[in-house]
């Protein structure tokens, strides 16, 4: 699978989250991957779902507590990951 990667929409940025665009999505991505990693390694039968929010959760955990606040990647593209990862299981 190749690593997931978060893009920001720069449409939805305020100006000081545009400046800090490409580090803010380096550190989004760096999180999801070390998540994907993580649970693809632990992985135990769980559903799509579940492991759709194992993903946040985790990616969530790694980062600033308010960065986490306000990190809402997309579900459908979230779930895609999880897909990914139950399918290679």
């Amino acid at each position: 699978m190749a690593e997931p990667h978060i893009t920001l929409d720069p449409n939805s940025l305020n100006p000081v989250e545009e400046k800090l665009r490409g580090p803010l999505e380096d550190q989004l991505s760096s999180a999801l991957q070390a998540a994907t990693v993580k649970i693809e390694q632990g992985y135990a039968g769980e559903s799509v779902e579940q492991v759709t929010t194992m993903l946040l959760e985790q990616s969530k955990a790694g980062l600033h507590p308010d960065i986490a606040a306000g990190f809402n990647p997309d579900h459908e593209q979230l779930r895609h990951v999880a897909e990914t990862i139950v399918d290679r299981a």
